[in-house]
């Protein structure tokens, strides 16, 4: 009896001892994770709170290390390990995108990888304005911050050929009338070929089969039709004044009458190094040459497209536009001479 005593007693021992030893050793697993997790998650904190932002491009195909590496170079984050770690506890490597970026050091690699993986890109606006003739459009693109030789190039026709909108353009034209006016969003990555491409692709979703009907219906072709819109563009501003303008200009053309617009007179003078002269004699003087000047005279809104393809149904030959703002039609010489008398002074000294 005392022999199995002991015995029993030395087996409770030793499975005593084992079960201390086993809790010891996962206390200090458990400590050793708590430990090593702490060091990760403080290289996972922000580099610092009041830290500022920058843009940085991902390029694409960088793996998931290449990426933490060029973070932490950039002194986004505190560790590029530390990044990596974090990206494949979560299983979101596959989902990290490609793109420029604007990221801050006051953010904490969590939240950098949640706008990696969610591709919340960094984009600027490049906006062409509406009324813009070709030269200003250029101005624009390199004040914007696209160099010189590159909006020059951009600008160059012969690369757009395969663009259907262009197919009605004259070989040889330029762009002019075909870069339609919008903002257009821009990263780091973006060309100036990239924006005139876009803007290009624009205009022809305005040249709707609906709006090319109405140009037929008035006796114009497309190229016509986008010339003569690009000067109710710079002539009137309001929808109501663009209808009845497109319909003068209709008219005369119709009678074999000269457009006699300061608008088209101006482009030629200026593009000519004369300023605004109405009697500066160039193709584009409608004052002085019957017909459509060569090409159009400014980029394009939907609103003149809409007044060329749906003129007013007004007998109107001639208007001003007064010093009050308010456009003045007629239908003689004499009732024209009398408006100008009485409502245009200062514009048209």
């Amino acid at each position: 009896m005392s022999h199995r005593s002991s015995a029993e007693k030395h087996s409770r021992s030793w499975f005593g001892v084992a079960l201390i030893s086993l809790a010891i050793v996962a206390v200090g697993i458990a400590l050793g994770g708590f430990v090593g997790w702490r060091y990760v998650a403080s290289n996972l904190a922000a580099v610092d709170p009041k830290g500022s932002s920058r843009e940085i491009t991902i390029e694409q195909g960088l793996s998931v290390g290449q990426i933490g590496e060029q973070l932490e170079a950039a002194g986004l984050i505190r560790q590029g390990w530390a990044f990596q770690r974090y990206v494949q506890f979560r299983g979101g490597a596959e989902y990290l995108q490609a793109g420029t970026y604007t990221l801050s050091s006051s953010q904490s690699t969590p939240a950098i990888v949640e706008q990696l993986t969610h591709g919340k890109v960094a984009t600027k606006l490049v906006t062409i304005l509406p009324g813009q003739r070709l030269d200003q459009v250029r101005t624009s693109l390199i004040n914007q911050g696209f160099s010189e030789a590159s909006v020059d190039a951009a600008l160059e026709p012969s690369q757009y050929e395969n663009i259907a909108v262009l197919a009605d353009k004259p070989k040889g034209a330029s762009l002019e009338g075909y870069l339609y006016p919008e903002s257009f969003q821009r990263t780091n990555t973006t060309t100036a070929q990239d924006i005139i491409e876009q803007s290009i692709r624009l205009m022809g979703r305005q040249l709707t089969a609906e709006r090319k009907k109405g140009f037929e219906q008035q006796g114009l072709t497309t190229y016509q039709a986008i010339i003569l819109a690009s000067i109710v563009e710079k002539e009137v501003v309001t929808q109501a004044d663009r209808n009845q303008a497109a319909q003068v200009f209709i008219k005369r053309t119709a009678l074999g009458v000269s457009l006699g617009s300061d608008i088209t007179a101006f482009y030629g003078s200026e593009l000519a190094g004369r300023g605004q002269d109405v009697t500066y004699d160039t193709p584009y003087n409608t004052r002085i040459h019957t017909g459509f000047p060569p090409t159009p005279v400014s980029n394009i809104s939907t609103s003149s497209l809409d007044a060329v393809a749906n003129p007013a149904n007004t007998d109107w030959l001639f208007f001003v536009a007064g010093d009050d703002g308010v456009t003045h039609f007629s239908r003689t010489v004499e009732e024209h001479n009398a408006l100008v008398k009485q409502y245009c002074h200062k514009l048209c000294q």
